[in-house]
């Protein structure tokens, strides 16, 4: 049998992430053999990670990026059981790993990011990989990616826990660059439903409409009276849910976005926050540690 030195612990460790006496142990198994070693650990590691699949994965973060000539944009929603692990340097080395591959390839659904080969493994294989060296349940999410033949530009908020994009006509020119970043900010802070009037679909605006009746009927406004009044409301429904026609965030004299973009105009946005639509589990902190501590 060979023998096993501190030298070739630390090197295994280092090449897998996985603790000191794993790593002892599987060279014990294969009798030095770092190659064979690495397989092993690797399916060490997915066992646990399948033990951690089922569990909720609500944090994380949302990686943006955009590519050199300011055509492509992309954001990746990248999700962790906890906040603590969203801020783990492997998670979001792996995070931007993921915007780059997205950036450099014609990649644009989950299914295709996974299947994505780096260094002979895939993308699905190496976030479980992540997953048993973490020691957490991870998950990919969502990804929206936007290429056009004006330009883009994103924002990032609150340390990546809210990303946008915007999709702009005209040139990638400091000047516009820096109004589509104000825009994008402006998303974030205002999270507007529909870009223009015209995506505002009947049955939304029926519903509008009809809330607003309600209640000024319960006002006793008389029926001729509603119907004036309605025009004034859905108006103002349309200058608060539409991107072009909202005050901009930043203006000081009342501007809408639109008129604040001035000579470009915003194509699309998207907008994208952690956990949305994730239904988290309730757990209770005390007996999931006396459980832990019971084993």
């Amino acid at each position: 049998m060979a023998a096993i030195t501190a030298k070739m612990v630390k090197e295994l460790r280092e090449k897998t992430g996985a603790g000191m006496m794993d790593c002892k142990k599987a060279l014990i198994e294969k009798d030095g053999n770092m190659e064979a070693s690495i397989d092993y650990l690797r399916e060490k590691g997915m066992a646990k990670a399948a033990k951690k699949s089922g569990r909720t994965a609500a944090e994380g973060l949302v990686f943006d990026g955009v590519s050199d000539d300011n055509k492509t944009a992309v954001l990746i929603e990248f999700n962790s059981e906890t906040d603590f692990v969203a801020k783990n340097e492997s998670f979001i080395n792996f995070g931007n790993k993921l915007v780059e591959i997205s950036l450099n390839s014609d990649v644009n659904t989950v299914e295709e990011l996974k299947a994505v080969e780096i260094d002979g493994k895939t993308v699905e294989t190496l976030i479980t990989e992540l997953i048993a060296k973490i020691g957490e349940n991870m998950n990919l999410r969502r990804i929206e990616k936007v290429t056009t033949d004006g330009f883009v530009a994103t924002y990032s908020h609150l340390g990546g826990k809210l990303a946008v994009i915007v999709e702009m006509s005209g040139e990638a020119t400091d000047t516009n660059k820096d109004k589509a970043n104000g825009i994008a900010m402006h998303v974030a802070a205002l999270d507007p439903k529909y870009l223009t009037s015209s995506e505002v679909t009947t049955t939304d605006l029926e519903k509008e409409k009809e809330i607003a009746r309600k209640q000024l009927e319960a006002e006793g406004k008389p029926a001729q009276i509603i119907e004036k009044i309605l025009i004034g409301k859905m108006n103002k429904f349309y200058e608060e849910n539409c991107l072009v026609k909202q005050i901009y965030v930043r203006a000081e004299n009342k501007e809408t976005v639109e008129k604040f973009a001035g000579d470009i105009s915003v194509l699309s946005f998207k907008r994208m926050k952690v956990g949305e639509g994730i239904e988290k589990e309730e757990s209770d902190f005390a007996a999931e540690v006396a459980a832990q501590i019971n084993g």
